[in-house]
């Protein structure tokens, strides 16, 4: 195969993480288990939007839905196995934007 080829596993990985949020919801989830409020607030995502996307990453076994019987009940979502596995990747990413991308100006009232 030429190097340059595209292939279709590769292509399709880059299709599942350039969906919006997806890659942004997968990195946040790295912290650790994390409710779902807790994550429309630190992403800004909306939470139609964000129930969709954990829907899709459970589906394709990038993240699991924990539901603990308490009252009232604890939803609670973090990584499979193979979502850790894109932690090494997410963290190069991480690691090229803190080099190559530039800093948006930030206002004063606003966190560096």
């Amino acid at each position: 195969m030429n190097e340059f080829e595209l292939c279709p596993r590769f292509e399709k990985a880059v299709s599942i993480l350039s969906q919006r949020w997806t890659a942004l919801i997968l990195y946040q989830l790295m912290a650790g288990p994390q409710r779902f409020c807790t994550m429309t607030d630190k992403l800004g995502v909306s939470g139609k939007t964000l129930s969709e996307r954990l829907k899709d990453l459970d589906q394709q076994g990038f993240v699991i839905r924990h539901v603990y019987p308490e009252t009232p009940v604890r939803i609670e979502y973090s990584l499979t196995e193979k979502g850790m596995s894109l932690t090494p990747i997410m963290k190069e990413i991480e690691n090229w934007s803190q080099k190559w991308i530039e800093r948006e100006a930030v206002s004063p009232n606003e966190k560096a």
